[in-house]
């Protein structure tokens, strides 16, 4: 098992340690619903140095990435990011990642941990244009700090107005005295606040700073367990639930990523354009349960007849709205809002709604 830069801080803070994507990650510290609350209401740390970096350099950056990811390149500019997938041959997505365009020929991409090695070959096997390609993912590490109080926090240890940096936007600055801290004002909470990219060995000087920062807001490190609490209020999809090798990104909700623009020759574009034209059978969809339950990945999705109509992907109980939420893939005409469902758990129908993303 691989260990980040904060293997030890975690440790000392008594967090629940499990294997996740190859590293020992903590899942929780405090609960999940303290560290979830502290998110969306003050301000909260996330250890995510897990995650994958790859860079694509030179005059076909730009063209590589045109044809391997599903999203528009030519809307980037230097210091702008961009949210896209890649799609496989078969109709599916390789992964989901976000694209930085650091320099007019030079990109950093973030993909999902457990998916590094299977992209990295995607990658070399589709690289026609021959364009130079860096696995960065051992040398880079994150910190997500999100929350309402992030940028205040923040703000004590640099001198970039971080106010400055619009949503889905990064400058390269000195944070806590370090240099070039990738500084992006993204995350996957929907609470707000920023993503630190940063070498290894400044980890922990980083992470003392920003606790130091943030003591007056209450900030607290926060697990993968309300991490997927948090994305799972927004509606985000999560690789491996929500979207995998066999889900088509229409079918996801993800068309506003999927771009068919002229010149956009995405792999595998002819047969989604046609998916498109042809009309979807099923879409992922929020779901709400009107009765007690939680409907947990896998769960059938059922009509008022016991027939099934879907599966669940992604659930859990929201701390905010204290009733079950998840994402669920359902076929037509069910997937409408407000659509009366059914979660079969145990072989009992537990009465849901079809519901509008982000919950809250």
């Amino acid at each position: 098992m691989k260990q980040t830069p904060f293997f030890e801080i975690h440790k000392k803070l008594g967090a629940k340690m499990a294997p996740f994507a190859g590293y020992e990650m903590p899942i929780d510290y405090a609960g999940v619903k303290k560290e979830h609350l502290a998110v969306r209401n003050n301000v909260g740390v996330f250890d995510v140095s897990h995650m994958g970096e790859f860079w694509v350099k030179g005059p076909q950056a730009t063209a590589f990435l045109q044809l391997i990811t599903s999203n528009d390149i030519n809307a980037l500019e230097p210091g702008k990011a961009q949210y896209s997938c890649m799609p496989n041959r078969d109709g599916g997505i390789v992964d989901d990642l976000v694209i930085y365009q650091y320099e007019a020929e030079k990109y950093m991409v973030v993909v999902n941990a457990a998916n590094i090695e299977k992209d990295w070959q995607h990658w070399l096997e589709n690289n026609p244009m021959e364009a130079e390609l860096e696995n960065a993912s051992d040398q880079i590490a994150q910190l997500a700090i999100q929350g309402p109080k992030a940028l205040q926090t923040l703000q004590k240890l640099t001198e970039v107005d971080l106010s400055t940096i619009p949503y889905y936007q990064f400058t390269t600055g000195r944070m806590a005295g370090i240099e070039e801290v990738i500084i992006s004002n993204t995350g996957y909470t929907g609470a707000g606040g920023f993503e630190l990219y940063f070498y290894p060995k400044d980890g922990i000087t980083l992470w003392d700073a920003i606790f130091e920062a943030g003591e007056e807001f209450d900030i607290q490190p926060v697990g993968l367990a309300a991490r997927d609490t948090l994305r799972l209020e927004m509606g985000f999809c999560l690789y491996g639930n929500d979207i995998d090798d066999h889900t088509s990104p229409l079918e996801a909700g993800l068309g506003w990523i999927t771009k068919f623009s002229v010149g956009n020759d995405f792999i595998n574009r002819k047969n989604l354009e046609a998916q498109k034209a042809a009309g979807l059978t099923k879409r992922l969809k929020g779901i709400v349960m009107e009765e007690k339950g939680i409907p947990r990945h896998g769960y059938e999705i059922c009509d008022a007849q016991g027939n099934s109509i879907g599966n669940v992907t992604s659930g859990t109980m929201s701390p905010l709205l204290n009733k079950g939420i998840g994402l669920g893939y359902l076929t037509k005409p069910y997937w409408q809002a407000g659509s009366e469902i059914y979660i079969k758990v145990r072989n009992k129908l537990i009465k849901a709604s079809v519901a509008k993303t982000p919950f809250v």
